[in-house]
């Protein structure tokens, strides 16, 4: 093999391996700050998301994280009700789930055979299903992981934390069973869904 070819194989090879290393250093930083896939593993959130949708999670719209810290930049807007957010399970921070915001820092929280109730007004859900007719009663004589499905105490949700729910209410494992969700395990906002195909959509 003639030196001259040697050395263009060489540089061929090394534009390939330079191109390589690029896309990947690119492809980690998108899906670090902006957008990162998420595939629904439950129905907790029918019908507004089924099981198996594939989606996009827009992770710079409520701030990109400094690497090794909670601090947070390029924030476009504060967390609002009724967003629909990807975060880390605070039981097991290993897991990614996916609910709507109920509650916000400094709202009371209230829910009443079903209905919630924020700062004592009943707020308006059409994204919300019931598929269990029964209402299990605020009584202390019934395991508080039952009867929390139904009915919870007007509380007061305190600085950065949030309430949230999923929209299949008769079966989601939400803030009504585990608590609050801290605003430092947000991933995102679920931005839109892009696979299947036939249900490619905004979500809301």
């Amino acid at each position: 093999m003639l030196p001259e070819t040697k050395v263009k194989i060489k540089k061929e090879i090394r534009e390939w391996l330079e191109t390589i290393v690029i896309a990947m250093i690119l492809a980690f930083f998108i899906r670090t700050y902006f957008i990162q896939a998420f595939k629904i593993p439950s129905g907790s959130m029918l019908e507004t998301l089924q099981l198996g949708d594939h989606l996009f999670v827009n992770k710079f719209l409520y701030g990109t994280k400094v690497p090794f810290t909670n601090n947070k930049v390029w924030r476009v807007r504060e967390i609002q009700r009724g967003d629909v957010v990807v975060f880390k399970y605070p039981v097991e921070p290993k897991k990614d789930f996916v609910k709507r915001t109920i509650g916000l820092p400094g709202d009371e929280v209230e829910i009443h055979n079903k209905i919630v109730f924020i700062n004592n007004v009943q707020l308006s859900e059409p994204y919300s299903q019931h598929k269990d007719s029964r209402i299990f009663p605020d009584n202390p004589d019934i395991p508080a992981e039952v009867r929390s499905r139904d009915n919870l105490p007007k509380f007061k949700v305190p600085p950065g934390k949030y309430f949230v729910m999923g929209d299949n209410r008769d079966n989601s494992l939400d803030s009504r069973f585990w608590g609050l969700l801290p605003e430092e395990n947000i991933r995102g906002k679920a931005w839109f869904i892009y696979w299947p195909l036939t249900r490619i959509r905004i979500i809301k």
